[in-house]
């Protein structure tokens, strides 16, 4: 009976359970699918050369995933005290009808059970069609990949795992939760919970200005030291940045519970515009009271919109850095060169990797000790030399133009990138005076003729042959591995930022969505008088819609703006190395809340409908 009476009374209050069957399935799927990166393919091409970052990535997930659950947990059980509140009356009539406490808290856990499990189902499911996406996002951030490689669905165990133990425990929680309020719960509190008014005061409008005015311009000097300053100085000036920014926020909503009525009041023809005068009333009487709540989500709004356009936008930042210091495909050093010299592309070849096979070009040469009586001041000087010839055939197969003889007493001191440890300032000099000096290490280094991958493995082969290194202290750096470390770096960057901002953008959209709800409940004995006047239904579903768009976009608006500023200053941190790609990062950021904050948005506003309609 009881098992009925839960589902009959999901079923039936299907616009009070939409945003928090949302926030538990979208909850769920982003848990699952950062939980189950371990089965992506991109994490396994990682792990055959770089399995320390893989396991870097996975710990780190672990622990934002710890982080996550909390804050999941918090929010789900702020939605279910929503719900609780508007269903006081119905637990009312329960007690009333002579119902134990124990068999009310009973229906509510079956109710909860019900709801939790509908949206574990359905969060897997979608989490497993999402982590195909995320799959395919890291794909196209691969340069190249296996030819054979596997992009079907993935069906991790383990994650959907977690994903049941870590819910399960949240929704014990909401349960005993519900349980200890319920048993606590007065039949009085119930029968009169909907019937506590808000007071409204309407402030002065000199002090709505004055307020308005003085949080554009605590914006704009938050703005102003952003851009002058960035973000690498962590000092007092930057956490006085983050307080000013943080009380312009809070003084533009609060300044807008009379500084809009008043402008829009000004405007008569838009101030008795259908039901604009009734709206602005209700959005001003509620932002009194909300504006605290407003910046909140304005202020997550900004760190979602921030942080995954930030991750997703250093795609190109990233392969710039690797191009940068990996400009051939090998590169073999000889650190031992001045005591143990060795015919590195003969060595190679004894062991099983032709040079003249694998590589289509390649450059053996060595690297000398300065002498400091060739050092010319002003001009620098280095440790290590190199001569000209060496250097200009070195450029040659970066495809970058050398230095002629004359060019020698102008320039001297040239930035070499050779691979790991193979970046630095080399004094230049020409062949005759390098001849007179002493080498110290030898450098080899190629360009691949065949396949990256395929190249590499018979690479590795010749190198773990049994004495290969005690002919010389070696150290072998490929494009590839260098590649991978970027890539690793790349990805953790990507899958955090996506984690945090994603939840973000979740939290702030249910909080968001709850408060218009329960805003909604109180607000319809008034819509029920603009019934009884006359007032078109479609007049005052365009009202409610007006509220609902407000309370959504006014504090997403506001963060587009503080994002804007902070992609500014991010881009002039990364200068250096690239820019961070604002189309691309726009575009998936765009995504995101077009489908989350969009389904929020829909929920709440057809939730609201309801309600006012009547439909209990």
């Amino acid at each position: 009976m009881f098992c009925k009476l839960a589902v009959r009374n999901v079923t039936r209050s299907l616009r009070d359970y939409a945003v928090y069957f949302l926030t538990l399935t979208f909850g769920v799927c982003i848990f699952y699918i950062f939980n189950s990166l371990e089965s992506q393919w991109c994490m396994k091409m990682l792990a055959q050369s770089a399995h320390y970052i893989v396991d870097s990535i996975l710990i780190f997930m672990d622990v934002f995933s710890v982080f996550v659950s909390v804050v999941l947990a918090c929010l789900i059980l702020y939605a279910n005290t929503f719900l609780m509140k508007r269903r006081k009356r119905e637990l009312a009539i329960y007690f009333l009808l002579g119902l134990p406490t124990g068999r009310v808290s009973l229906l509510l856990v079956l109710e909860t059970l019900l709801i939790g499990l509908l949206a574990l189902g359905v969060g897997i499911l979608l989490g497993i069609l999402l982590s195909h996406v995320l799959g395919l996002l890291t794909m196209a951030m691969f340069a190249a990949y296996p030819a054979g490689a596997s992009f079907g669905l993935i069906l991790s165990v383990k994650a959907m795992g977690k994903t049941v133990l870590y819910f399960g425990v949240i929704f014990l929680v909401v349960m005993l939760f519900t349980g200890v309020s319920i048993s606590r719960a007065r039949l009085i509190d119930l029968i009169q919970g909907g019937r506590k008014n808000e007071e409204m005061r309407e402030r002065p409008l000199w002090q709505s200005v004055l307020t308005f005015l003085l949080g554009v311009v605590l914006l704009l000097i938050a703005y102003a030291m952003l851009l002058l300053r960035g973000f690498l100085s962590i000092d007092p000036l930057f956490f006085l940045m983050l307080a000013l920014g943080t009380a312009g926020t809070l003084l533009f909503f609060r300044s807008l519970s009379g500084f809009l009525l008043r402008l829009v009041k000004s405007r008569k023809s838009l101030y008795y515009r259908g039901l604009n005068m009734f709206v602005l009333r209700q959005f001003n009487s509620r932002i009194h009271t909300t504006y605290v709540s407003m910046t909140v989500i304005c202020l997550l709004l900004l760190l979602a919109i921030g942080v995954t356009a930030c991750c997703v936008g250093l795609n190109n930042t990233i392969d710039t850095m690797t191009n940068a210091s990996a400009p051939y495909d090998l590169t073999i050093q000889n650190y031992s060169g001045d005591v143990q010299p060795t015919d590195i592309p003969a060595l190679l070849a004894e062991n099983g990797f032709d040079p003249q096979k694998e590589l289509r070009d390649s450059y053996f040469c060595a690297l000398y000790y300065n002498d400091p009586d060739l050092s010319v001041p002003g001009q620098g000087s280095s440790d290590t030399m190199v001569a000209l010839s060496d250097y200009n055939a070195l450029m040659a197969l970066q495809g970058r133009e050398g230095l002629t003889e004359e060019a020698l007493p102008q320039l001297r001191t040239e930035t070499l990138v050779t691979g790991f440890s193979g970046m630095g300032a080399y004094l230049v000099v020409d062949d005759a005076t390098a001849a007179t000096l002493s080498v110290r290490r030898q450098i080899f280094v190629g360009n691949y003729a065949g396949d990256a991958q395929t190249t590499e493995a018979v690479l590795t082969a010749a190198s773990e042959s049994p004495g290969f290194y005690n002919t010389g202290s070696y150290l072998i750096a490929t494009k590839l591995q260098i590649y991978m470390e970027n890539m690793g770096t790349k990805i953790l960057v990507l899958f955090m930022g996506l984690y945090l901002g994603l939840v973000f953008l979740v939290t702030a959209a249910a909080v968001l969505a709850l408060q218009q709800l329960s805003q909604a409940a109180d607000n319809q004995p008034r819509y029920a008088v603009l019934s009884r006047l006359g007032v078109s239904e479609g007049m005052r579903n365009q009202a409610l819609f007006t509220q609902v768009f407000l309370s959504f976009f006014l504090p997403l608006a506001l963060a587009v703006v503080h994002s804007i500023v902070g992609m500014t200053a991010a881009n002039a941190v990364i200068a250096v190395v690239g820019r961070v790609d604002s189309t691309q990062s726009s575009l998936v950021t765009a995504s995101f809340i077009l489908v989350i904050y969009g389904a929020y948005f829909l929920a709440t506003y057809l939730g609201s409908r309801a309600m006012l309609r009547g439909n209990s």
